[in-house]
């Protein structure tokens, strides 16, 4: 557990910038100014997603090919992390409690990953701010959702092709291409490990506070350690997930972000720029 403490913490503090982490060409963004609330109605800006998403899933299949040398070390640290989670795997999950209440809370605690969870608030985003007239609320709303779009596409197609046993299938080992219930329900990797990370990856860059880090990562964090103590997931799992969440947050958000909004303070921000954590009145 710890590779996989590890991990979280490098993409928690790696991400210390409004900019993204990896390298990327910047696309249409998904707010544009005949976008603005004084001047389109509210669906406008959804007609534009099916083309973004085909244009993501493009760029993402093929980001092996043309990756910066800078980002090189991303997939080796992630990679390397991975591949040696996935030697321990079977040993970390079986040194746990595994009571029935561990597994409980956890299946509780996991609620927050899933999708019944996620769309709403991002749609929460875009029609808040619309009602106040936030651009960049409509924007985290969007961003959100192309994010967990891709996401999906992403993480269902690796399913398919891992088709990882869970650890209470098989002989609890997490063999490959060994799950007994198909393919779509494939242990490796976790859909609501990249869901969840998906989200906070999103939701930090465009808010790049403290208050918003500790909130969005560590309910991040909670949901995958919750999808390890319900037995639903090994480490690598949720380790491989919450990256691949992370970076295409990170990949969309530097696709699709529109400029001009930081120059033009949101009601988010101007709240969260009055919030001090740890800091003394003076």
């Amino acid at each position: 557990m710890k590779v996989l403490a590890a991990g979280f913490f490098l993409l928690a503090i790696g991400h210390a910038q409004t900019d993204p982490l990896i390298e990327v060409k910047p696309g249409p963004p998904v707010i544009k100014d005949q976008d603005l609330y004084e001047k389109t109605v509210w669906l406008h800006p959804f007609t534009r997603m099916p083309l973004y998403v085909i244009q993501d899933q493009k760029l993402i299949w093929t980001s092996p090919v043309h990756t910066a040398k800078s980002d090189i070390k991303w997939w080796a640290i992630f990679g390397g992390a991975t591949a040696a989670l996935v030697a321990t795997d079977h040993w970390v999950v079986t040194r746990l409690p595994n009571s029935k209440s561990q597994v409980s809370v956890s299946n509780w605690g996991s609620r927050f990953g899933s999708a019944y969870s996620l769309i709403p608030i991002s749609a929460g985003f875009y029609f808040i701010g619309t009602g106040k007239h936030d651009e960049r609320l409509r924007e985290t709303g969007l961003i959100a959702f192309e994010t967990l779009v891709d996401a999906n596409l992403v993480g269902e197609a690796i399913k398919l092709i891992a088709n990882r046993a869970r650890p209470l299938e098989a002989n609890g080992r997490g063999a490959f291409e060994n799950s007994p219930n198909g393919r779509w329900n494939s242990s490796f990797p976790s859909g609501h490990a990249l869901n969840i990370w998906a989200l906070a990856s999103v939701v930090a860059h465009e808010y790049p506070k403290p208050i918003v880090y500790v909130l969005a990562y560590g309910l991040a964090s909670t949901v995958v350690v919750a999808r390890v103590g319900a037995r639903k997931h090994f480490p690598s799992d949720v380790l491989a997930g919450g990256a691949m969440g992370w970076f295409m947050g990170d990949f969309v958000y530097g696709r699709r972000h529109n400029r001009a909004l930081d120059r033009k303070p949101s009601v988010g921000r101007r709240i969260l720029d009055h919030v001090q954590i740890g800091a003394s009145p003076e």
